[in-house]
């Protein structure tokens, strides 16, 4: 009860910043961020599908050589393997179905690709699923949390702004803080957004998690791109602008709503954000809306 307590005004002041930043900041969200992806030219479609902590999902991209791509389709599943809810038989079904959509859709079926999020793999009944997988003849490519952190930054992470931005892939399982130094990928990992089934306390990851954002440069803090399924609830009021960057709301009401309402995840998730944004200090979060980190090991693949 405690802890549930001490939760509830840290959120409550939580929000209460972004009602003031909202006053004084909005006009500037508005206006700070204006940023057109380049359309692939003679591109190729490659697709992926990705087992996760909390999501079975797949995502389909337009590619070109220049690894200039869009986004052609995508599937949101759930997954539900942290709660010990699925088992090889349900997975490896769901697995078949996204093959079929996908061979559906006009890909090749050597242009698709198996991947399991760093997070998933952490868990007993996700490594007995990729066994069973690999022993009838998938290939499955099992990412390690600098991987994912680095895939997560090439997918989010717009051309021309990788001086002054970081990212950070808020997972179930785990969350991803990543930036660029002298052209290499720092990735870090800390809590993810299920820590409370794992036992640990709101206050104690705050405090974690901010240790590992404090490692971010300051000259890196100006843009915070990020993914994962809680920034997808926040940005929700504005995923129909079908937009691949979405500025993330200021609206207290939003944030209060989404805590009472989604339960458990999205408020450990918003502690983990809150986290972050109260230690980089950043001036602007930026939701992106086109998949996932998979879309970055996608655009690794040959040509």
């Amino acid at each position: 009860m405690k802890q549930t307590v001490q939760f509830s005004m840290l959120l409550l002041c939580f929000l209460g910043m972004f009602s003031c930043k909202q006053k004084t900041h909005s006009k500037k969200q508005q206006t700070t961020f204006i940023y057109t992806p380049t359309k692939p030219v003679q591109g190729k479609l490659k697709g992926v599908v990705e087992l996760g902590t909390s999501g079975f999902n797949s995502f389909v991209i337009e590619v070109d050589k220049n690894k200039n791509w869009i986004l052609k389709d995508r599937e949101y599943g759930v997954s539900l393997i942290s709660e010990g809810m699925t088992n090889t038989h349900v997975i490896n079904q769901k697995l078949q179905d996204y093959i079929q959509k996908l061979l559906h859709k006009g890909l090749d079926s050597s242009a698709i690709h198996f991947v399991v999020s760093s997070g998933a793999i952490k868990e007993d009944l996700t490594k007995l699923m990729v066994n069973e997988l690999k022993n009838i003849g998938h290939e499955v490519k099992v990412v390690s949390p600098h991987e994912e952190a680095k895939f997560a930054l090439k997918s989010a992470l717009p051309k021309g702004y990788h001086e002054n931005s970081f990212v950070v892939d808020l997972g179930s399982g785990n969350t991803k803080i990543s930036f660029l130094k002298d052209s290499i990928v720092i990735g870090l990992e800390t809590h993810g957004s299920k820590y409370h089934q794992k036992g640990a306390y709101d206050e104690e990851v705050y405090e974690e998690v901010s240790k590992i954002a404090s490692k971010v440069p300051k000259h890196k803090s100006k843009y915070c791109f990020i993914l994962g399924g809680v920034p997808y609830q926040m940005a929700s009021p504005d995923l129909n602008q079908k937009k691949s960057y979405i500025p993330l709301s200021n609206n207290a009401n939003h944030y209060n709503n989404l805590a009472a309402i989604k339960g458990k995840k999205v408020q450990s998730g918003l502690n983990i954000y809150k986290a972050i944004v109260e230690t980089t200090k950043c001036e602007e979060v930026i939701f992106f809306n086109d998949g996932n980190f998979t879309i970055g090991f996608l655009l690794e693949q040959p040509f």
